[in-house]
């Protein structure tokens, strides 16, 4: 089993933590990693781009003239496809982008994502991470005791709202609950931080 340090809210070692083997510690998958990182990307694109068909650009109505007689050719619109100003063939339209791999897949991904963290011992794990009140100071006096300065993922148990606005307006960190741990937050940023309850809830969910 990997074992990494143990650390409390001033910055100091207090032991060591194992970690569950089939959650920290398999051989990462590159390829399924990708796999998540594309699927999850695709979820967040907005997809409301919209061009304008021949029926909603404004004008056209009338023949523009007669069928046969002018030598030209038969035109029964000015804002056909082929004029300046007519509509658009074949133009996006609003659409969704999302998509989902299988869960098999998906578990496997966060924990390859997980893994590739301690083996390149990027893992730290706190007793516990809480403030009386919303401080953003003493959110970097933590970081700065944990001798982190680069961009931090922080995993908490629940939802723990004075940790969430103390880090909110740090550039480069970013707080999510261990139900919302993925992959693309993971890999994304060069540091994790969890609590030891953290860790706990997500090797129940995925041991």
């Amino acid at each position: 089993m990997p074992k990494v340090a143990l650390f409390n809210q001033a910055g100091s070692q207090v032991g060591d933590i194992e970690l569950n083997d089939s959650v920290f510690g398999i051989e990462p998958n590159n390829h399924v990693m990708f796999e998540a990182v594309v699927m999850q990307r695709a979820s967040l694109r907005q997809g409301t781009h919209k061009t304008k068909i021949r029926s909603e650009v404004a004008g056209g109505g009338r023949k523009p003239w007669k069928q046969k007689g002018t030598g030209r050719a038969r035109q029964g619109s000015i804002r056909s496809p082929q004029w300046r100003g007519g509509g658009t063939v074949f133009g996006p339209v609003p659409r969704s982008y999302s998509y989902k791999l299988p869960k098999k897949v998906r578990r496997l991904a966060i924990k390859s994502a997980l893994s590739s963290k301690v083996h390149s011992e990027n893992i730290l794990v706190l007793e516990s991470l809480a403030f009386e009140a919303p401080k953003t100071k003493e959110f970097k006096t933590v970081l700065s005791g944990l001798s982190v300065n680069k961009k931090v993922l922080i995993v908490t148990a629940g939802l723990e709202e004075n940790v969430a606005l103390s880090a909110r307006n740090i550039p480069g960190v970013t707080v999510v609950t261990a139900d919302g741990i993925n992959v693309l937050d993971v890999l994304n940023h060069d540091k994790l931080i969890m609590t030891k309850a953290a860790v706990e809830k997500v090797e129940e969910v995925l041991a």
